[in-house]
C-alpha cells in the first residue's frame, strides 16, 4: 500500500500531539507549495501532511498553488490523499459539527490553474472524472470512522465556490437546486489535479456553519471559528484511526 498524504484545511495547519519526524520544502516545476511538507508518525505509521493555506493560514482559497501542492505529494510517493475542508451546510442532514465524506463535486470556480496539461509542452490529457472522489479511499475513511465509533455522513455533493467571500442567500438557493449538500472553496482544482497525477483522493468535510439563508442572521467568523474548534478533536481522531489502519 502506498503512502498517505493529508492536506490540512482551515483550522488544520498541523495535527497536535503527533510526532513530526521530518519537514522540508519541496521544489516543483509549478513553484513552491503552500508550506513545508511534514512527515508525521503515529501508531508506527509514517504519513505526510501539507497545510493548503500555509502554516499561518495566510493563503486564500483562490490564490493557493494547487498544482505545486499536489505535485509535492506525488513527488514523495503519496498515492492516497485525504483532504480536509471546513464547509457550509446546505442539506438538512449536513448541519454544523457534522463530519461528511462526500462522493460528488460541482465546480463553480473560475480562473484557477486547474490542470497539469495546459498545452504548454504540447501534451494534452482528458481525464475521466465521473467519480471525482475515489470510491475505495472513501470507503476506507468511512470504515475508519465506523471502527472509531464515529457517526459520519456518507455521500453528498460538495459545491466548490470561488471565495474568499462567503455566498449570497440566492447563490445558496441556486446550489441547492443544483443538488449541492455542502459548500466550500478548495476541493477544486485539487481533486482533478490529483486525478491527473493518478492519486486516490477523498474529502473529509466538517460543517462549521449553515450556508447563507439556511439559518437566521448572518454567518459570522466568530461562529465559524468556534465550530472549527469544536470539530477539531473529532477530525483528528478520525484521521489517526485512518493512519493506524493504513
Amino acid at each position: 500500500m502506498g503512502h498517505l498524504g493529508i492536506i490540512g484545511g482551515s483550522g488544520f495547519a498541523a495535527l497536535p500531539d503527533v510526532e513530526v519526524a521530518h519537514r522540508e520544502w519541496v521544489d516543483t516545476p509549478y513553484g513552491a507549495p503552500s508550506a513545508e511538507l511534514l512527515t508525521l508518525r503515529h501508531a508506527g505509521q509514517a504519513f505526510y501532511f501539507l497545510p493548503r493555506h500555509g502554516a499561518g493560514h495566510s493563503i486564500p482559497p483562490h490564490a493557493i498553488n494547487y498544482r505545486a501542492n499536489v505535485q509535492a505529494l506525488a513527488d514523495r510517493g503519496v498515492t492516497d490523499v485525504v483532504a480536509l475542508g471546513a464547509v457550509g451546510g446546505i442539506a438538512a442532514d449536513c448541519g454544523p459539527l457534522r463530519l461528511c465524506v462526500p462522493d460528488q463535486l460541482i465546480d463553480y470556480t473560475w480562473g484557477r490553474l486547474s490542470t497539469f496539461y495546459d498545452g504548454a509542452d504540447g501534451d494534452v490529457m482528458h481525464v475521466d472524472f465521473t467519480a471525482p472522489l475515489t470510491p475505495g479511499l472513501r470507503e476506507r475513511l468511512l470504515a475508519a470512522a465506523a471502527g472509531a465509533g464515529m457517526d459520519v455522513h456518507a455521500g453528498g455533493t460538495y459545491g466548490v465556490t470561488q471565495g474568499p467571500r462567503l455566498e449570497t442567500a440566492a447563490e445558496i438557493r441556486r446550489l441547492e437546486r443544483d443538488g449541492c449538500d455542502l459548500v466550500g472553496m478548495t476541493a477544486m482544482p485539487e481533486a482533478v489535479l490529483a486525478r491527473e497525477r493518478g492519486l486516490n483522493y477523498a474529502l473529509l468535510a466538517f460543517v462549521v456553519n449553515w450556508a447563507a439563508g439556511k439559518a437566521d442572521g448572518e454567518v459570522t467568523m466568530a461562529d465559524i471559528e468556534a465550530n472549527l474548534a469544536r470539530c477539531a478533536d473529532a477530525v483528528r481522531r478520525l484521521l489517526l484511526a485512518l493512519v493506524a489502519a493504513h
